[in-house]
């Protein structure tokens, strides 16, 4: 059985392969989740909100779901055009001088 010495320049080599593959997923992905229909503890997750925060936005039309038996799921791309319509722009100039 033959013996394979790994050096350091083979980690660090193996370790610039795989940063290059991670940022090429991410880059595919935008940083967005990979699925179509996401669920509750999903969304909540990902917008860092309570589940009463979550009903209130179904309750109030913020956004959209569909629900299949009692189960309650939201269209990934309808979360990220709820982000984008409810972008806030500050006109408070924080580098202004005075």
């Amino acid at each position: 059985m033959p013996t394979e010495i790994v050096t350091t320049d083979d980690l660090r080599e193996f370790k610039l392969e795989l940063l290059k593959e991670i940022k090429q997923l991410f880059a595919a992905h935008h940083g967005q989740p990979t699925k179509k229909w996401l669920k509750s503890y999903e969304v909540r997750k990902l917008l860092g909100i309570s589940p009463g925060t979550l009903q209130n936005m179904r309750i109030n039309g913020t956004l959209a779901f569909t629900k299949i038996g009692g189960v309650i799921f939201y269209d990934s791309e309808e979360i990220q055009k709820m982000m984008v319509e409810n972008r806030v722009n500050n006109r408070f100039d924080l580098r202004r001088e005075k």
